[in-house]
């Protein structure tokens, strides 16, 4: 292929200006590759039928990158319209193994890969009107309504690698080999012997510059010292790799970490994933073929596979041999004197897709002193992916990178033979977890430098460590805790309905979902924040909070909050915690004798069209609690979505007004409305005092 194939553009040269053509060209290229890819597959069936029973099967996949689009452009006021609501709801969330993702398959009416098709075509034709018709102002920045077009083409690039892994687990009978996906024909090449390189102490400082598209952990700033260690000349390969497995080094516990060896007692796994065992010997699983053991190309592990190798060599040689943590490859890519410009210039490595389907010899691409710096298969890294200083999340994606600050989810650095775009660029920090399987392996180390982690124990991002203390916290002022207070209330004039299944839409991080499931027999809670349903789940699944306070300035102080001390420890089995949009919900989200929405309607984008339609998540003789201070800002709806706050034909409007108006087709209020007060501490001498309004419908037709 074409080696100005599949790179970054370039977004703010000044001597080069950004086009709309670039632009155009390279969601076309995005669109047209990964369309390509599917196209592995032997029949409508293989679409169906899931390669690994942690995800979702592969017609998820094919729809997801385009309703991304959708969603995001919606999210970002470019568009008002939906292509297609029903899969743009079914298609929106489940890349990473969360436990808000939904793969019960039991949820979903697949459609056909004829539909799916359809359906992106209609996508490029809107993503098409708005290339040409926004005006193209620089810098091309996340605050540009570009960035979220451009968000849209790099998120269906991380796509095409992630589906190619999915399609390489899939049965051998539901692929098929084709000339664009064909493997590299360097199978038979000998494996060098590895050696050791010296790698001298440099300082590694990190600022991305805005010239190439970036998600959100990219930014920021990072600045250690890296002192000098030995890294192996080439990646291992499977020929050094296989000393370890004929040594029975899946077999020897003392090789594995605690997580590693649960993770091979689970899949009793004796040699790598994607080795076939022969009577004749030994194969290896590529996307569409098996094909006779390349033994001088690189082992694909997950990490915990890596780790073992490292710690069976380290027994054996009696050097202190592990991974590089992120800062220490970073110190390779310098040694090797690398650089976005000079590798996307050039066709010294095995990215792109420039050198075929697959990996290639570790000895093919030298880059300095050593190999594969970049490029042929990801490498492991010993570090759980953290935020840089001055991290901040992209309002459009929030749920790109702060579910992985777990702890849980070790950077792979270098790219792979798939990887593309932004992929591919020296700051891109992608990370999986430990038992992932991705086109990835490892380079080892030698050096006496501990890595040392950093501490993400406790939450410290502002939002979220305030609604933490909103929901969990004290009281201040006298002002009851909002969330308790909401459920208190609606129980208390519930006393006569049913009590079997309630929705806490909106729910934000769980405070209120808890508190009605001391009387309700299961309750669900949806937000559209990942990063709140994400604390919720924590509070559900640890039973404990942890997370920061300011003070004032940079002066924190240290909060932990537990369900125990609040009484909820023991409704825990009956909640349930999904990320969701208020506007656009699954299916299987209904059949609720209650609903509560609280301080919800005046930030959604569509609140007409959610108060329409609530009614069908509903029974009958149900009811829907409505709560807000009414804060109508076009930040967050446009004006004419609005229902209540203005003036028409000279008289006010209220949203009490709206809601009657939008609610009396199907519901009657069954009181007044009341005030109930709530406040938000933003800093120890700083604090929000707000009075929500609450409206109780019941479901009358």
């Amino acid at each position: 292929m074409s080696k100005h194939l599949h790179r970054s553009i370039r977004l703010n040269s000044p001597q080069t200006p950004l086009t709309r053509e670039q632009v155009r060209a390279y969601f076309h290229e995005t669109s047209d590759i990964y369309e390509s890819l599917f196209q592995v597959l032997t029949s409508d069936e293989a679409y169906y039928v899931k390669p690994i029973a942690l995800r979702h099967p592969l017609i998820f996949y094919y729809g997801h990158t385009h309703t991304f689009f959708i969603n995001k452009l919606i999210l970002a006021g470019l568009i008002s319209e939906r292509v297609n609501p029903k899969f743009e709801s079914m298609f929106a969330v489940g890349v990473d193994e969360m436990s808000w993702d939904d793969v019960n398959e039991a949820h979903y009416q697949w459609p056909t890969p004829a539909e799916v098709k359809a359906y992106r075509a209609r996508v490029r034709e809107v993503v098409d009107g708005l290339i040409n018709t926004l005006p193209l102002d620089t810098p091309i920045d996340w605050d540009s309504p570009w960035w979220p077009i451009l968000m849209g083409i790099e998120h269906e690039r991380i796509h095409l690698e992630t589906s190619s892994v999915l399609i390489r687990q899939h049965a051998l009978s539901y692929v098929q080999p084709s000339a664009a996906w064909a493997p590299s024909s360097a199978l038979a090449v000998a494996a060098p012997e590895n050696t050791l390189v010296q790698i001298p102490a440099r300082e590694i400082v990190l600022n991305k510059s805005e010239d190439y598209y970036g998600w959100d952990n990219e930014y920021g700033h990072f600045h250690t010292h890296s002192p000098a260690f030995e890294a192996a000349k080439y990646l291992t390969s499977n020929a050094e790799f296989l000393q370890f497995v004929e040594a029975g080094g899946y077999q020897a516990d003392e090789y594995w970490q605690e997580e590693g060896l649960a993770w091979r007692q689970f899949t009793q796994a004796e040699h790598p994933t994607f080795w076939i065992k022969h009577a004749n010997g030994w194969k290896l699983r590529l996307m569409t073929e098996e094909v006779d053991m390349p033994w001088s190309w690189p082992v694909e592990v997950n990490y915990h596979e890596a780790k073992a190798f490292c710690n069976w060599l380290a027994a054996q040689t009696g050097k202190p041999v592990r991974l590089p943590t992120e800062h220490e490859w970073y110190s390779l890519y310098e040694h090797a004197c690398l650089s976005d410009d000079n590798i996307a210039n050039g066709n010294h490595a095995n990215l792109f897709l420039d050198h075929g389907a697959s990996s290639c010899p570790v000895n093919q691409f030298a880059q300095g002193e050593l190999y594969d710096v970049v490029g042929n298969v990801w490498q492991w890294t010993e570090t759980p992916i953290f935020p840089f200083d001055g991290f901040k999340v992209h309002p459009l994606y929030d749920d790109f990178t702060t579910p992985t600050y777990d702890g849980r989810h070790n950077l792979i650095k270098g790219g792979s033979w798939i990887s593309t775009g932004n992929e591919a660029i020296k700051h891109s920090r992608y990370a999986f977890r430990r038992h992932f399987f991705q086109h990835a392996g490892f380079r080892y180390i030698v050096t006496d430098t501990p890595v040392t982690q950093k501490d993400a124990y406790y939450e410290s991002d502002k939002q979220l460590s305030e609604y933490a203390e909103f929901h969990y916290g004290d009281s201040y002022f006298g002002v009851p805790n909002f969330s308790k207070a909401l459920s208190d209330y609606a129980l208390q004039h519930l006393q006569a309905k049913p009590k079997r299944t309630a929705l806490d839409l909106g729910c934000a991080t769980g405070r209120a979902t808890f508190e009605l499931a001391k009387q309700f027999d299961h309750v669900t809670g949806i937000d559209f924040s990942a990063r709140f349903i994400g604390l919720a789940l924590q509070a559900a699944e640890q039973g404990v909070l942890r997370y920061t306070m300011t003070n004032e300035g940079d002066l924190v102080s240290y909060q932990e909050r537990t369900l125990s001390a609040l009484g909820l420890d023991q409704v825990v089995d009956r909640v349930a915690f999904w990320q969701g949009d208020a506007c656009n919900l699954k299916p299987q989200f209904s059949g609720y004798d209650f609903i509560l929405a609280a301080n919800l309607i005046d930030r959604l984008y569509s609140p007409r069209q959610f108060l329409s339609s609530i009614h069908e998540r509903l029974n009958m003789g149900g009811v829907l609690m409505i709560a807000s201070p009414y804060t109508w800002l076009e930040e967050h709806t446009p004006r004419e979505e609005w229902i209540g706050g203005y003036k028409q034909d000279g008289e006010n409007v209220t949203t009490l007004d709206g809601l009657k108006a939008l609610l009396g087709p199907h519901f009657k209020l069954m009181q007044d409305p009341v005030e109930i007060p709530f406040v938000i501490r933003e800093t120890r001498h700083k604090f929000q005092h707000t009075l929500s309004e609450v409206t109780l419908w019941e479901r009358v037709r």
